[in-house]
């Protein structure tokens, strides 16, 4: 055990150490005098005293002492390999468990136990050196990170003209940054000199542009109100075809203009289109007599959708569809209304239309051979089940009964589901 355990050590495999309390015998003895030995290579050594049993109760003992150490070793070694151990504390361990091997008090393979130990050392100090290679790489990642988004906003200080998508960037970028760390304090302020300076720039540069802008919108405000005096003299001129031209016109060049400041915008705008519409308000009128046909296809035509109103498809769906036949060749014939009237007129004979439309399809779906199908085959199989519970109550079988009253329930239920669902189609 011992040479094997050497070899595995020079090997660079894993030493493994026998549980000491599965052949206590093996590794010791107690001799009369209650005296315990344990077997190395340099001869038996003395590891301790017996006096409360027989002398396998002892060598057992002193065994389980020796598995206690070897099940502390695993168990740093497997916290170890699975990252949840610390590498530091897992060398405090080792050191321990070797002291405890310096005068033991245990039987078992010590040699294995320390070839063991030494495998845990070297693994110990092979994960602290990947840990701390792990965090230069962390180290190195966040630098790398941090002079990314400081260049990303430095390319956005010097040239980015999307003033809200550049300074909702900057600020994500902010947040992204509060979240790198690891970064010793010397190069971390460095980095951020570097964004500061660029989000400073930025800042600067959309402060002149909206600056430039409140001057091109001072200059729009005096435009605008330049056109909203035009267009005030404009409205009560009665060279109708022309006039229309012009207003045409002012309101292009208002949208050529720009907006002006907010406050003064709106009222500008209130004012040139309460001209305008005056404008067209008088023409409108002065043009009245030549829509009075127009009109009256309107009223007749709201005749005509009172007729559609009062048509009852619920008694008589042939007869409704051949009264609104009539109506619609009706409306044909009445001819054209106002512009105005044309939507809302419209949308009153289709409303009629999809209201008939919609009880012939509801007829239809009351009538419809499936449903009515699956209907009857709910009601034959209700009607079988009813039967099979009587069969049973008869033939005195209770859990046939119990068994087909459950079924006759459910299909009762899908039953009633069924008709419910035809009744509201």
């Amino acid at each position: 055990m011992t040479e094997h355990a050497n070899t595995e050590q020079r090997n660079g495999v894993r030493p493994s150490v026998e549980a000491a309390s599965r052949n206590p015998q093996r590794w010791g003895r107690v001799d009369a005098e209650g005296t315990v030995y344990v077997r190395t290579e340099d001869g038996e050594r003395a590891v301790g005293s017996w006096q409360a049993g027989t002398a396998d109760e002892g060598l057992a003992h002193y065994a389980l002492r020796f598995d206690d150490l070897v099940t502390e070793a695993e168990l740093a070694e497997t916290r170890l390999a699975s990252g949840a151990g610390d590498p530091k504390q897992a060398l405090q361990r080792v050191r321990a468990l070797r002291a405890e091997l310096v005068e033991p008090t245990v039987l078992g393979d010590l040699v294995g136990l320390a070839a063991l130990l030494d495998h845990l050392q070297h693994s110990a100090e092979q994960v602290a050196a990947d840990t701390k290679a792990a965090r230069e790489h962390a180290r190195a990642a966040a630098v790398s990170r941090k002079e990314t988004l400081a260049q990303e906003a430095e390319h956005i200080a010097a040239e980015s003209t999307q003033w809200k998508a550049g300074g909702d960037r900057l600020r994500s970028i902010l947040d992204e940054w509060k979240t790198i760390k690891g970064i010793d304090r010397k190069t971390d302020d460095a980095l951020w000199r570097r964004f500061s300076k660029a989000r400073d720039a930025f800042n600067r540069r959309r402060g002149a542009h909206f600056a430039e802008l409140d001057r091109q919108r001072a200059g729009a405000r005096d435009r605008k109100d330049e056109l909203v005096a035009q267009a005030e003299e404009l409205a009560d001129s009665t060279d109708w075809g022309p006039t229309a031209a012009r207003y045409r016109e002012l309101m292009a060049e208002w949208k050529a203009v720009g907006r002006a400041p907010k406050d003064a915008d709106e009222v500008l705008w209130q004012r040139f289109r309460a001209a305008q519409d005056r404008f067209f308000r008088r023409r409108s009128e002065t043009f009245s007599e030549r829509d009075a046909e127009l009109a009256d296809n309107a009223r007749a035509k709201e005749a005509l959708l009172a007729e559609a109103d009062r048509i009852d498809p619920s008694s008589d769906l042939e007869a409704a569809r051949a009264q609104l036949r009539g109506i619609q060749q009706r409306w044909e014939a009445a001819g054209k209304v106002p512009r105005e009237r044309i939507k809302e007129l419209e949308g009153r004979l289709r409303a009629a239309e999809e209201r008939i439309r919609s009880a012939a399809d509801s007829q239809w779906r009351r009538t419809d051979p499936e449903a009515q199908a699956r209907v009857e085959q709910f009601r034959d199989r209700v009607e079988q089940l009813e039967e099979q519970v009587e069969k049973a109550r008869c033939a005195g079988d209770a859990r046939r009964e119990r068994r087909a009253q459950e079924q006759a329930a459910q299909w009762r239920e899908w039953l009633a589901a069924a008709e419910q669902a035809l009744a509201t189609r």
